[in-house]
């Protein structure tokens, strides 16, 4: 099922937990931005495990309908995969306890990765270049908005970040162009 923007809505909790690793988030990552077909020995490389490791964890992701078996790049003995959809959104049932705490691991995974990425940025950035420096942004913004102004913010949002999708730009790159990543998130505070 998708959501209003063509994305693969998630809501089955156990889908959500066979995604809750941090191997199968960098594997889902990279062949959703890329939409490259990969096989497990070039997956192993990517997430520093096994290929009969990372074959596995796409197994996993297969049973669930994330990736499947792409056509094969010439040599028929070559397992290739691929994603299913370019992206996802999570609606599982907050109501329901497996569901929110499946959800919850699945969000917490993210989160760890993401911040995990921004520290090593943080760390690294003084030998970037200051054009890239420069560049760059943390930013932290208390708004006042109703629900749907955030919604309105939130879709402007997307609509901006739209055309510089990796996985429509790999094909022909800016010069210059590196793979940058924007986490966004936008929900109400307690404040005074």
């Amino acid at each position: 099922m998708a959501d209003e923007r063509g994305n693969r809505r998630i809501t089955d909790p156990q889908v959500m937990r066979a995604l809750a690793h941090p191997a199968r988030i960098e594997i889902m990552e990279h062949l959703a931005s890329t939409g490259a077909v990969i096989t497990a020995t070039e997956c192993a490389r990517l997430v520093g495990l096994s290929p009969s490791a990372t074959s596995y964890h796409l197994r996993e992701l297969a049973k669930y309908g994330l990736v499947e078996h792409a056509p094969s790049r010439g040599d028929g003995r070559e397992r290739v995969w691929r994603s299913t959809d370019p992206s996802f959104s999570l609606d599982g049932d907050v109501e329901e306890p497996e569901a929110w705490a499946a959800e919850s691991a699945l969000v917490d995974a993210y989160l760890t990765r993401d911040f995990a990425r921004l520290r090593q940025w943080w760390a690294g950035m003084h030998e970037e270049p200051k054009q890239w420096r420069d560049a760059s942004a943390l930013m932290n913004q208390m708004l006042l908005v109703t629900a749907d102004e955030l919604s309105e913010v939130s879709d402007k949002i997307r609509e901006v970040l739209a055309p510089y999708q990796r996985r429509t730009r790999l094909a022909d790159p800016p010069e210059g162009a590196r793979t940058v990543a924007v986490q966004y998130a936008a929900f109400p505070v307690d404040a005074d």
